[in-house]
């Protein structure tokens, strides 16, 4: 049987004494109980995997939109959606520079809908099926009766 080691701590208005009997012992700590082995859950061949997403396929749209003036345009509403539908599924803001740059699958034809308030709608037709992976576009907004 060890001897316990007694350490007393003083401070400015309380003592702490402690009995530890592990310090200054040679005793190398207890390993942890063993643990029993886990199940494996059931496999279900109806779940699939999931894999993750690649960009490497997709296609880049790339571009700037200017003012009537020729300055960069920061703030300006993107939407694009595929040709033959009525949803919009992308959307974004050109940046304080007014850039911006939005990726979509290829394969489709697409139509992009640049919106500013009291600048005209502007759209164009993007072909994202010919095999290059990226379209640069520029637009100069126009005064009209957007609000």
């Amino acid at each position: 049987m060890q001897t316990p080691r007694w350490i007393i701590l003083a401070g400015m208005t309380s003592v702490l004494i402690c009995c530890n009997p592990s310090i200054g012992s040679a005793q190398e700590p207890a390993p942890p109980p063993p643990q029993a082995p886990q199940p494996a859950p059931p496999e279900s061949s109806s779940k699939q995997p999931k894999l993750k997403y690649s960009h490497a396929n997709d296609f880049l749209i790339i571009g700037t939109v200017f003012d009537a003036k020729g300055f960069a345009f920061p703030g300006v509403e993107l939407k694009i959606r595929r040709r033959n539908e009525k949803k919009y599924r992308w959307d974004s803001y050109t940046n304080s520079r007014g850039e911006f740059a939005v990726r979509v699958p290829q394969g489709s034809d697409y139509e992009m809908l640049v919106r500013a308030k009291g600048f005209a709608d502007q759209t164009r037709a993007l072909d994202a099926k010919t095999g290059i992976n990226e379209a640069r576009i520029v637009f100069r907004m126009e005064a009209g009766e957007n609000k």
